[in-house]
């Protein structure tokens, strides 16, 4: 089961764990548990989705009742009326906060996107991000002598596929755990030390007005047993106190890394 954190008679949104598919693809034809159909089963309902999240992101996802309010909610995503807040974990140390305006050309897929034409122009991609805290830790991974991690806390003001990814592949610190634009040897040793061996980014709030009532509402998604052990590990128990702690009864793995 998922856990709900929140529903009522038009929306419901889940912690979705990291590893989950959001709904079945041809892309992943074996995988047989997504959290559209276990959120069904759960619920008893039909449940309409109105934006995603990656395969290997954790946290809020928030799914309609009715293809009304889906329609309703997928307005204020395209309208950029939803603030979206997100943790991540990268690599180095990256200081202060700032917007990040770097346009992003769109990802094609190897497999869905054959056919699409290739030449694909440069779209607007706004990132704004905090840091919140730095450490080093004494162990020799890659060409580095030590491991420095920096906690960032991430708003995208646009939603470009991939975009918090590759806006910090852009300023040199990607997100530990990346298999498609981040370090693999990085990635491997943060993996095996520190036992981060998914990709560290968390949706941790979603910011909206309800489509119905007109009421604001905030959704926000607990972190999972791997970004506790990892907070521990490095003393940021208190940074994030807003976000709370949950347990996964079957914790999901991250797709296999690319290689």
């Amino acid at each position: 089961m998922l856990e709900i954190l929140y529903q009522d008679e038009w929306l419901v949104a889940v912690n979705k764990p990291s590893g989950w598919l959001v709904h079945r693809s041809w892309l992943d034809r074996d995988e047989k548990v997504v959290v559209m159909q276990t959120v069904r089963d759960q619920i008893g309902q039909h449940v309409f989705t109105v934006h995603r999240l990656d395969r290997p992101t954790s946290g809020v996802l928030l799914m309609a009742l009715s293809s009304e309010v889906a329609h309703l909610l997928s307005q204020q995503f395209e309208q950029h009326k939803m603030q979206k807040t997100y943790h991540a974990v990268v690599r180095g140390w990256l200081d202060g906060s700032a917007t990040l305006d770097y346009p992003l050309v769109e990802e094609l897929d190897k497999i869905a996107d054959k056919f699409a034409t290739q030449e694909r122009t440069a779209q607007p991609a706004v990132t704004d991000y905090r840091s919140l805290a730095q450490v080093e830790m004494p162990v020799a991974i890659s060409r580095y002598n030590s491991a420095r991690y920096t906690l960032v806390e991430m708003s995208p003001r646009t939603g470009r596929k991939h975009q918090l990814r590759r806006h910090m592949v852009h300023l040199r610190h990607p997100i530990i755990g990346d298999s498609a634009h981040g370090d693999l040897r990085q990635n491997r040793g943060a993996a095996e030390h520190f036992g981060m061996n998914r990709l560290m980014l968390h949706a941790s709030a979603l910011s909206l007005t309800h489509p119905v009532t007109g009421e604001p509402l905030v959704i926000r998604a607990g972190l999972d047993r791997v970004w506790q052990g990892m907070l521990e590990h490095f003393g940021w128990q208190d940074q994030i106190p807003e976000v709370p702690r949950v347990e996964f009864a079957d914790e999901a793995v991250q797709d296999k890394p690319t290689e």
